[in-house]
């Protein structure tokens, strides 16, 4: 253990000598080794942080929820919209219906959206995405409070005018979110009275951004928006242990039954499954991670033969220090072991160069974009091993070099 910390610390003052005699080579190599890290490392980081978040949110959307619409959610340039916008949009009578007749379904919602104008004295928020919601919503989709409460069954069963607010539009509109309780605002010339502010829950990419919303019971909000262009769906959740494959399946033939299509007529409603969105998120980043692995590996060839040259130069200009060492009894694994530290202490000192770039990239797309984008431990670990494969990689041929050469021949070297 002692000779191999001896080793090290002889690479490591030889690595630094290098460093400083040989300052344009190194600092290419070192520039190549760290922009590959950087390329690497700041792809994965900033892919598997914003990954983690979509997931996150698509799982609090419901894994095992599909969304029943006139629309197919999947999109693409070849999306037939002509196909569907003659489609009768979903009904909340519809909601009696499916819930007669499914037996794998355990919660469902029905919702209608649209932007509206929020008013309170002399100040107004435009633009506001005005969620209108059943009774089962909560169940499927968890809302957070921060101050205040959800909405009761009786707020529900007869629409009363209440309405929950998102923390943004809160802090928007009277300065404090906590102070928005109890306060009236006018929507669409209706009054409302605000009952509760969700916990402020961060930018979304997808689906509802809680945020800037703003929620009322589904009776109240269809007074205040043309529910036939109000974006309604229906939203189901399976039971435990039922699969979201089993349940679309089970909802194809409910919802046929309910519109009378007969076996000869086509679907007229889109059954859009939850899963389905977290496979294509997972195609799309890895995707992604492959043109960062690309860019990447072509600068760490780059750095990895700038490495392997500075170690050739090296094992020549110490050529009789080598031959003195084995003249004194070193081993050829002493002497390989030397230079192949040397290489990988180079190509560390790179990559910690690239990871001090990628940390800083974290700290401003964290701030900018309002998501935590980190170095995971495995990331971290990918790095080091990669500097370490790359270090020995490219040291190896110059060690074998250095170890194979002859005592006598390499002392009288100059």
């Amino acid at each position: 253990m002692r000779k191999t910390l001896t080793i090290l610390a002889s690479s490591f003052r030889l690595t630094m000598q290098e460093l400083m005699v040989n300052k344009l080579r190194t600092s290419l190599s070192l520039i190549g080794i760290s922009f590959g890290i950087f390329c690497i490392i700041g792809v994965l980081a900033t892919v598997n942080s914003l990954e983690m978040n979509i997931q996150n949110q698509i799982k609090a959307l419901g894994t095992n929820t599909i969304y029943i619409d006139k629309w197919e959610y999947s999109g693409g340039p070849d999306y037939p919209w002509w196909k569907y916008v003659k489609r009768p949009s979903p009904e909340f009578k519809e909601v009696d219906f499916i819930k007669q007749r499914s037996q794998l379904a355990s919660n469902i919602a029905f919702e209608i959206n649209d932007n509206v104008n929020i008013e309170y004295q002399s100040f107004a928020l435009q633009d506001v995405s005005l969620m209108g919601v059943s009774e089962e919503e909560n169940d499927i989709q968890p809302v957070k409070m921060a101050y205040g409460r959800y909405f009761s069954g009786s707020e529900f069963a007869y629409g009363s005018p209440v309405v929950i607010i998102g923390y943004t539009n809160a802090e928007n509109l009277f300065g404090s979110a906590e102070t928005a309780l109890g306060k009236q605002v006018d929507v669409k010339n209706h009054k409302a009275t605000i009952i509760g502010v969700i916990q402020k829950m961060g930018t979304s990419m997808i689906g509802i951004d809680y945020d800037q919303s703003i929620f009322a019971p589904y009776r109240f909000a269809r007074e205040l928006m043309n529910e036939k262009y109000s974006n309604p769906h229906i939203v189901v959740k399976g039971k435990a242990n039922v699969s979201s494959a089993a349940l679309a399946d089970e909802l194809v033939g409910v919802m046929r039954s309910i519109r009378k299509l007969s076996p000869g007529e086509d679907d007229n409603f889109a059954i859009n499954q939850i899963s389905g969105f977290s496979d294509k998120v997972s195609s799309l980043f890895s995707s992604i991670n492959i043109g960062g692995w690309a860019i990447g590996l072509l600068s760490l060839v780059v750095g990895a033969f700038g490495i392997a040259n500075i170690m050739f130069v090296t094992v020549k200009e110490r050529t009789p220090i080598i031959g003195l060492k084995k003249a004194i009894g070193a081993k050829k694994r002493s002497i390989l072991s030397e230079f192949l530290l040397e290489a990988a202490t180079i190509c560390i000192l790179g990559g910690l160069i690239g990871l001090i770039l990628v940390y800083t990239l974290t700290l401003i797309l964290t701030n900018a974009f309002d998501f935590p984008v980190f170095i995971s431990g495995g990331i971290l670990g990918l790095a080091i091993s990669i500097c370490i494969v790359i270090g020995i990689g490219a040291g190896i041929i110059p060690a074998m070099t250095a170890a194979r050469l002859d005592a006598v021949v390499a002392i009288r070297s100059k």
